[in-house]
Formats: structure tokens, sequence, C-alpha cells
């Protein structure tokens, strides 16, 4: 019973093995396609960011200083919503981020700039600033997708590697020892059952010699005592003298005298 219930659970670290080694591929694979966009995304940050920077620059050479308007512009609730998706890879729920519609009721209330002048680089820094925002984003989504990746798989590997190094050699190590355990008790059984075989022989052996001698002794006891039985009125051609007496009292006496040849 203990051996086949190490058994099962040898079956079954070994296929979690399997499953998790190829849960550990299939992570590894979307967590270098991540890196490698992440690496490429952050890059053109920075001339994102730089060219962002310096539309704002031609917006207040344009139309002066107007940031002050745009703060004050600025609603309790934003005009930009944003959207959390999940994709599944390999289990594993990664986080996407993505910008819906802008809300048209609040970007209809907001005062239009640049009527003075510079409407049109203030309206070019606004698309510049948007595309930063979109990048910014990407980032982000693929930055925790990242963290998240690196987390499951040092957790994985850590599965993995101990079902490999921990789990199942304890397991095979089990079904060894109850191996040798029910090999010994199968010799100890054998061996008891030959000396059990080997006393009942000797018992049926003595038996066998006591009856034999039984035998002996009473065939040897049977000649005996026919030996004793036998008459005295056997004739004899060796007997010579034959004596009767009869006495008063009307008893019978018989005296036997042989003589024997010499």
């Amino acid at each position: 019973m203990a051996l086949q219930t190490q058994k099962h659970k040898l079956v079954g670290a070994k296929k979690g093995y399997e499953l998790l080694k190829k849960k550990v591929d299939a992570l590894k694979t979307a967590f270098r396609k991540i890196l490698i966009d992440l690496l490429g995304i952050k890059k053109s940050m920075g001339k994102e960011f730089s060219e962002a920077m310096f539309g704002l620059a031609e917006a207040n050479y344009a139309a002066g200083e107007f940031s002050r308007n745009v703060v004050d512009q600025v609603k309790p609730r934003s005009a930009i919503k944003l959207s959390v998706y999940s994709d599944n890879i390999a289990g594993v729920h990664l986080p996407n981020f993505k910008i819906r519609q802008l809300d048209e009721e609040g970007s209809a209330e907001q005062v239009p700039l640049g009527l003075t002048g510079g409407g049109q680089a203030i309206t070019k820094c606004k698309d510049r600033f948007m595309e930063l925002l979109n990048l910014l984003i990407k980032i982000a989504s693929l930055q925790t997708s990242f963290v998240t990746l690196d987390e499951v798989i040092k957790v994985t590997n850590r599965r993995v590697n101990a079902l490999d190094y921990v789990v199942i050699p304890r397991i095979q190590g089990n079904i060894n020892y109850i191996k040798k355990e029910l090999d010994e008790m199968d010799r100890e059984d054998f061996f008891r059952l030959k000396r059990v075989t080997d006393k009942k022989k000797i018992e049926k052996e003595k038996k066998f010699r006591a009856h034999e001698k039984a035998k002996e002794m009473a065939a040897k006891h049977k000649e005996h005592e026919g030996g004793e039985g036998e008459t005295a009125f056997d004739e004899d051609e060796d007997a010579e003298d034959v004596i009767f007496q009869l006495p008063i009292q009307f008893s019978m006496t018989f005296y036997f005298f042989k003589k024997k040849k010499k």
C-alpha cells in the first residue's frame, strides 16, 4: 500500500515537473519579447520627450506664457480615461493599460487657447504630449508585465528545482527503501518457511524411524513369543528317553529328558 502511494506521488511529481518546465519556457519566451519591446520604447522615449519639450518652448514663444491658464482650466474630473485589460500567458495574468477616448464633455468646456496667437504651436505641443503620454502608458504596461513575469519565473524556477532536486529524489529514495524492506521480508519469510519445512521433515523422519523401530520390536517380540509357545510334544528324532510319572494326586507331571547328539 505504501509502495503504491509513493509510486503515485512519483508520477504526480514528474508530471508536475514537466508542466512547470513547459510553463517556465513559455514565460521566458514572453519575458524576452517584453524585454525587447521595453528596451525599444525606452530608447524612443528620450526622443519623444525632447520633441514634446521643444514644442512647449515653441508654444510659449508663440503664444506667451499660458501655463497659468491651463492650470486654471483643469477640472476635478480628468478628460483622459485609462482602461486596464489582462493578458493570460501560461496562467499568469499580465496587466495591459490603454487610453480610452477623451471625455468630450470635459474637452468642450475648456476655453480655447491661443486665440490671440500661437494656436497652431499650442495644438502641435498638445499632440506631442499626447504621443508622449501614450508612450509612457505603454512603458508602464510593459514594465508592470516585466516585473510580474520576473517574479513568477523566479517562483516557478524554485518550484522546478525543488521538484527536480528535492521532492523526486526523496520519493525515489522512499520507494527504494520500501523495496529493500519488502525484499528483506520476503527473504525472512522464505527462510522461516524453509526452517518450518525442514523441522517438519525431521519430525516426520523421526516418527518414521520410531514407527519402523516399533515394528521391528513387535516382530522380535512376536518371534520370541512364538519360540516359547512351541509344545514339548513335538517328535524329535534325537530324543532317546521319555519318562512319564503319575503321582497319586492325579496330577500329571511331565519330565522330558532329551539327550542331544554329541
